[in-house]
């Protein structure tokens, strides 16, 4: 028996409320995403590219549809069964980094660890080794305030993996870096998917990254199509 897709999308609708009318967002999308795969996500500002992002990794939810993650409706399970998978099958990278700042870019990179209650020398090395495979090695100790916007979002990107998750979810990544520190993020990214098969699926209004990924689709009227 073949395995499910890793992601599978039924019938999905959102809105939100706007004064005194509904505005919908996403209407009856229906999308699926297989193991390993890149797939950038595009459209216009404000169509509801990053509520679709935020629905599959269990930030938000929708007013009706389905979400299948591995085969489980992910939306279907209790509040402690949906953060779990959060926490440890689905890593997100941010536009502005959602670090804390209080905290040193090691800190910050075991958080998903510590929340899922592993406290070991072991995931503190692998928070270790993920800084050092994202070229951090001497940074560990600096707080987000002494980091640059690259060196921040790869401590994100280190946070993403630090669970070993299935699939990363990232929302414009790039969105808030100079042109350069952007190109290496885009292809730590890219790296990350190719070596370790880690599904990626990225919002983005750049069209150099999005046509560097396996699948492009666009969100335009509450409705996905695919892209050549």
């Amino acid at each position: 028996m073949s395995e499910p897709l890793l992601y599978e999308v039924a019938d999905l609708w959102k809105s939100y409320s706007n004064g005194t009318r509904e505005v919908e967002v996403l209407r009856g999308i229906n999308f699926s995403v297989d193991r390993g795969e890149s797939v950038a996500v595009t459209g216009p500002s404000g169509v509801g590219k990053s509520t679709l992002l935020h629905i599959l990794g269990l930030l938000d939810r929708p007013v009706s549809g389905s979400v299948l993650l591995n085969g489980t409706d992910i939306l279907a399970l209790g509040d402690s069964a949906r953060a779990k998978v959060r926490n440890q099958s689905i890593g997100f990278v941010f536009q502005f980094f959602q670090l804390l700042p209080e905290f040193t870019a090691l800190e910050n990179v075991l958080m998903p660890a510590l929340i899922a209650g592993e406290h070991g020398n072991g995931v503190r090395q692998r928070a270790r080794d993920l800084l050092a495979a994202v070229g951090l090695a001497d940074r560990i100790l600096h707080r987000p305030g002494e980091l640059s916007g690259g060196e921040q979002q790869r401590v994100a990107i280190a946070r993403a993996l630090i669970m070993n998750p299935i699939v990363i979810l990232a929302d414009e990544p790039t969105g808030n870096l100079d042109p350069d520190t952007g190109e290496e993020i885009e292809t730590l990214l890219k790296d990350l998917n190719l070596r370790q098969n880690t599904t990626l699926i990225v919002v983005t209004h750049k069209e150099s990254l999005a046509r560097s990924m396996n699948r492009r689709v666009g969100l335009v009227g509450g409705k996905l199509e695919e892209l050549q």
